[in-house]
């Protein structure tokens, strides 16, 4: 399959680069994927979707404020971004980093009084390095929120907020899963009291996540590794669910990677808690196993994350509503509105 394949019209002035004045306010396209019709809703009207004894998991990893303004012994400013959580027990002193402009092994850097040290230039812009603090309350302290590129703009105080789910909790990610930037508490409680179990699992999401896909044939591309927790509670939930015939629904990709990587377990095993690294890519032609239906962003063309919508949703089928949201303005990536996705 060709990368080429798998592209539309996105144009510019429809990317939203800041969040909705209000979390939740945001518009919801609902994809039925065997009849293709599509429906225009507002985001609040998931609850008409959900039924009682459905599962709709949620990703409960916390983004870090992991760019960090660094500066070397002759004074040029060096920019880092402090990369995601791999492992329970992380060490934070050591740790890799992604940076712009250039660095040698050795090269010292400081930012406030820590004091950074290039340990080894491992290529790709990628470099090990050691903190005298640990990077994790550096980045508390110093850092910044890393914005997509594409934003065009430095992070606000309201970034702090707003590119942050409301139940964030597990501090390790460089992005946010951000199909859950316009759900609110609100909206959980109303589905809570409707029969729906709401489950959390922990996915610490990496740059890598949005890096393009540097060949144009799809089986060629590598995924990069994330680290996944996912509590026993939560694949009890799913196991009672699907005994009952009823649905589980994932909140975004992040979600959907995990439980699909882990499927085996998840589904077939006596419940436990699970860990592990991630690196399962999804595209066209995969059969899913765990997931009924997907609550997610609107997605880059040609990105990983629109090849693993359209592999649950249809590329035909999601073509069209993508092509219909155009049309009807809606507005698209990580600030923008989103999309319900069922059987």
């Amino acid at each position: 399959m060709k990368l080429s394949d798998y592209s539309y019209d996105l144009p510019e002035v429809l990317i939203a680069d800041m969040p909705p004045t209000m979390r939740g306010a945001s518009r919801l396209m609902v994809v039925h994927k065997q009849s293709g019709k599509l429906e225009d809703r507002k985001y609040g009207d998931v609850i008409d979707y959900l039924s009682a004894g459905d599962v709709l998991v949620l990703n409960d990893t916390r983004v870090i404020k992991a760019r960090l303004e660094a500066v070397k012994a002759n004074g040029a400013v060096r920019e880092l971004i402090v990369l995601e959580k791999h492992g329970h027990d992380a060490d934070w002193h050591l740790h890799r980093v992604m940076y712009r402009g250039r660095l040698s092994d050795g090269d010292e850097l400081r930012v406030g009084e820590a004091r950074i040290t290039v340990v080894k230039v491992l290529g790709d812009g990628i470099a090990e390095v050691k903190s005298s603090q640990d990077l994790l309350d550096l980045t508390e302290q110093h850092g910044a929120v890393p914005l997509p590129p594409y934003m065009h703009r430095d992070a606000t105080p309201l970034d702090v907020e707003r590119y942050q789910t409301v139940w964030a909790k597990e501090k390790g990610s460089v992005a946010a899963p951000t199909a859950s930037l316009n759900m609110t508490d609100e909206i959980l409680d109303a589905l809570r009291a409707k029969g729906v179990q709401v489950v959390y699992l922990t996915l610490h999401v990496g740059l890598g996540t949005f890096m393009p896909i540097r060949t144009d044939t799809i089986e060629e591309h590598h995924m990069h590794q994330e680290y996944f927790e996912i509590p026993a509670g939560t694949i009890a939930a799913i196991q009672t669910a699907k005994a009952a015939g009823k649905r589980v629904v994932a909140l975004g990709t992040t979600v959907t990677r995990t439980l699909e990587y882990a499927h085996e377990a998840v589904l077939h095993h006596a419940p436990h808690d699970l860990s592990g690294e991630a690196d399962i890519f999804i595209y066209p032609g995969y059969t899913f196993q765990v997931i009924d239906g997907l609550l997610t962003n609107y997605h880059a063309p040609k990105s990983t994350v629109l090849m693993l919508t359209a592999a649950f949703a249809g590329w035909d089928t999601l073509k069209k509503a993508y092509e219909h949201a155009v049309a009807e303005r809606y507005h698209f990536l990580s600030y923008g509105d989103s999309m319900l996705i069922l059987a």
